[in-house]
């Protein structure tokens, strides 16, 4: 194909290839720019649900206007009948590449994720599911921007034809247990994958592993991934909760949008930085009597939280003789600051604390952080925030 005339495109390398088609890079001789041709496998060419397929990814992802969605420019076909699609051609590497490399920094981290989220929200409000979201179809730029490629495992909701019941489509590993059971899917299995990505990026390995595909899907179905804080230090607890979140096994305790998504994120980046002095004019150094006293009323307070905890889930741990009963909710209000306004990130500070601990007890289903902190300055009742949030129990 190296140096072949493709309508008014000329390739000039290949650049990669994949199971739904090959790459190239290519001229394009009208608008004079360098794009990336995107080929349909010749061995697939007689396949029609492999064709629609490849349709509908240029149909998919050329109704994106999206800093961090691959840019489509059209979908053609050769005089033999080889369907190709010229799209965007980026300076950088795949994702795959940089976390090959080794773990990345926490804050590029977070940052790469909170595109990817970005993305996805706007595929998702167009009623579009990605489906093979992996670092193989993320690209990053020179420049640090992401790019989401590869629509072609998309699904528009109700399109049904291009997905036999029963059958999975997409990349094993960064599967979502319904994806993988051959089951319905819906966004929340796409952000599913954003979180196997980001434990990735964190941790340098995917949560879920195995020596062959079956035993890769059965881990994704019934195993816990190791926890984050054990395979690397300094890891925010929050993030640790954010990417837990993004990889429970019920689609119903996940993230349900990329909105949700990205407000935690966007709250984590807040405490982060509240936590992070960077210079002498930003918060001076408090009174060694005060500090001691928030000290001591933090110790006490995580006492108070922990008895609670172990009387909390005494009250619902079942023994070897009883039936196991459905899990019990939980939410943690926003605890108040009664102190000086430049205080409200310690009060902050706990209750992520609180409900990060909290989360990572088996049996106890804990509300959002999000959804919490909604009742923050509430006038309504206990009973009617436990009435709303259809809570067990309110600390």
């Amino acid at each position: 194909m190296i140096g072949r005339i493709i309508s008014h495109y000329r390739i000039l390398e290949k650049l990669g290839e994949g199971g739904m088609g090959v790459v190239y890079k290519a001229e394009d001789n009208k608008l004079d720019r360098i794009v990336a041709l995107k080929f349909l496998p010749p061995e697939l060419t007689r396949d029609p649900e492999a064709k629609e397929r490849f349709v509908h990814e240029a149909k998919a992802a050329s109704s994106f206007e999206h800093n961090n969605i691959c840019t489509i420019y059209e979908i053609d076909e050769t005089n033999d009948g080889q369907l190709f699609i010229a799209m965007a051609c980026y300076d950088g590497e795949t994702l795959e590449e940089k976390i090959r490399r080794g773990p990345l920094k926490i804050e590029e981290a977070v940052h790469l994720a909170m595109q990817m989220a970005e993305g996805l929200k706007d595929a998702h409000e167009k009623d579009i599911i990605h489906r093979d979201m992996k670092p193989a179809n993320i690209m990053v730029t020179s420049k640090g921007q992401v790019k989401i490629m590869d629509f072609g495992l998309a699904k528009l909701r109700g399109q049904t034809k291009l997905t036999k019941e029963g059958t999975t489509l997409g990349t094993v590993a960064y599967m979502s247990p319904e994806q993988a059971r051959g089951g319905e899917v819906d966004q929340r299995s796409d952000i599913w994958s954003l979180g196997v990505m980001l434990y990735e990026m964190v941790t340098g390995q995917r949560p879920f592993e195995g020596e062959y595909n079956q035993a890769v899907m059965y881990a994704i179905m019934n195993n816990d991934p190791e926890p984050i804080t054990g395979l690397r230090t300094g890891v925010p607890m929050e993030l640790e909760r954010i990417i837990h979140k993004c990889i429970e096994k019920n689609p119903a305790e996940r993230y349900q949008t990329g909105a949700d998504l990205l407000a935690d994120f966007h709250h984590l980046q807040r405490i982060s930085s509240t936590q992070t002095i960077p210079s002498k004019t930003r918060i001076s150094k408090p009174p060694v009597r005060s500090m001691a006293r928030k000290l001591t009323g933090l110790a006490a307070l995580v006492i108070v939280a922990t008895v609670a905890i172990v009387l909390l889930v005494r009250q619902f741990t079942p023994s070897v003789h009883e039936v196991i009963p459905e899990r019990k909710m939980l939410v943690v209000l926003p605890f108040e600051n009664l102190g000086p306004p430049e205080d409200e990130y310690f009060a902050d500070g706990i209750t992520e604390e609180i409900t990060s601990r909290l989360a990572a007890l088996h049996g106890l289903g804990v509300i959002s952080r999000t959804s919490a902190f909604y009742y923050k300055d509430t006038k309504k009742t206990l009973k009617q925030i436990g009435d709303e949030l259809k809570v067990d129990y309110v600390l």
